[in-house]
């Protein structure tokens, strides 16, 4: 993760390495980091088939602690593809690289706590083992390619990062030396890996300087809005997985088509209007300037909105389930308690983050902040009454409420989500200089 930068290069900064080009204002995602960021569907599943392994609080807990370990690892290379160009040269070969590797930490996901078993390795060090690969390659090609990389940055970034690796090794293999209770194999291994989370995000908000650059904030906000897409995508994905061998019924119908509406309207909110406020704000500050919005407001604040996406996938996975066991077994058609709160409390939790993302980096359309608020309080107060209602007609519930959110904003931004958009069109129908 990374911090505000002081704006202070040395003399690495005067030519650029052999293999490497800087990357230049305007400059959008390569394939190449798309390329990448589709290990992250697979991330992102397995995440989700974490906590239904454990569908109890704890398992949920271990599925956002997963989660926030995954998001650094993917926020860092977004950091480093902000300044280096990813389409050519060593920095191609090497995403290339930590894509395999990385692919391999997502499917370990679902071991990440605990070995399947007759395992012939063990899936919580191959966990951790993948993650330490991915954070030294990135390590080396920041210390190789990026010009204000010092000494000191090189040392700020290896410490953390090696008491991190030390805590989930930790985790990973003795807990189950000293503890016959699984009860506190579990929660010593879970308090390890939180204070792993909080040393990897932890010196990003006291450090002030790390040397890194927005350089493309075109780059900056598609690479984000394209991570959006993957865990809007995945939940999709989700559904439909579990959907596969169950017999089709209007009640499956039914789910299907709320599933992909809900996640159309959440998708609405983020797209229609603020990503473009977002990044004309970027634009429009100096390259300088633009890392503590990008810091706060991307690296930080998308964390809880993908989360958010996670547990409402968790959510529907469980609808999908349900329907799933009522035409077999006729087991209850209702949602569970933890079920109904990963459904709403992610929608929930995505309004808010996004509504945190508005307000660090955008003073335009601030009247549709208040809708999002209102229906975020509204998804949390109506779990109750979803409670006794099918796990169908609960889903559908929450689709009436964020469409009629998408509804409101557009009525409530009126000419100014006009101007924006157009706005924005004219930027994009621009020819690029020189």
């Amino acid at each position: 993760m990374v911090s505000e930068d002081n704006g202070v290069s040395d003399g690495r900064s005067a030519r650029a390495p052999r293999g490497i080009r800087p990357l230049r204002e305007g400059v959008g995602v390569t394939s190449v980091e798309l390329f990448f960021d589709l290990v992250f569907v697979l991330a992102f599943i397995q995440v989700v088939a974490l906590m239904e392994d454990d569908f109890t609080n704890h398992g949920v807990l271990n599925g956002m602690l997963a989660l926030a370990l995954l998001w650094s690892t993917w926020s860092i290379y977004a950091w480093l593809g902000n300044s280096l160009q990813a389409r050519i040269g060593l920095i191609r070969i090497a995403l290339l690289f930590v894509a395999v590797v990385t692919l391999v930490m997502a499917v370990a996901v679902r071991q990440a706590f605990t070995d399947i078993r007759g395992a012939a390795v063990s899936g919580p060090v191959v966990f951790v083992a993948c993650f330490v690969v991915v954070r030294l390659v990135h390590l080396a090609l920041r210390w190789y390619a990026v010009p204000d990389t010092r000494p000191h940055i090189v040392l700020l970034i290896a410490v953390p990062l090696f008491v991190a690796s030390v805590l989930l090794f930790s985790a990973a293999v003795v807990p189950q030396r000293l503890f016959d209770d699984p009860w506190l194999v579990k929660a010593s291994q879970t308090g390890l890996w939180m204070l792993a989370v909080i040393i990897d995000y932890g010196p990003a908000l006291v450090i002030r300087s790390w040397g890194w650059h927005i350089t493309s904030a075109r780059h900056w906000a598609e690479r984000h809005g394209l991570i959006v897409l993957v865990a809007l995508g995945e939940s999709l994905i989700a559904v439909g997985l579990t959907s596969s061998g169950v017999p089709m019924t209007g009640a499956l119908i039914a789910a299907l088509v709320f599933t992909i509406v809900t996640a159309a309207a959440l998708g609405w909110t983020y797209f229609d209007v603020v990503a473009i406020a977002a990044e004309r704000t970027l634009i429009q500050n100096p390259v300088q300037r633009r890392v503590a919005y990008a810091r706060d407001a991307y690296s930080y604040l998308h964390l809880p909105m993908i989360a958010g996406i996670i547990l409402l996938a968790l959510g529907l996975h469980k609808v999908v389930t349900i329907i799933k066991d009522n035409e077999l077994h006729h087991s209850s058609p209702q949602l569970e308690s933890l079920g109904l709160h990963a459904l709403y409390g992610g929608a929930a939790l995505f309004l808010l983050s996004h509504v945190g993302f508005q307000l660090r980096i955008t003073r335009l359309l601030r009247r549709v902040i208040w809708p999002r608020l209102i229906t975020a309080v509204l998804l949390v107060a109506l779990i109750p009454a979803a409670g006794r209602l099918s796990a169908v007609l609960a889903l559908g519930l929450l689709t009436a409420v964020c469409v009629s959110l998408v509804i409101t904003e557009v009525l409530v931004a009126g000419g100014r989500r006009k101007e924006l958009r157009e706005a924005a069109l004219a930027e994009d129908l621009r020819p690029e200089g020189p």
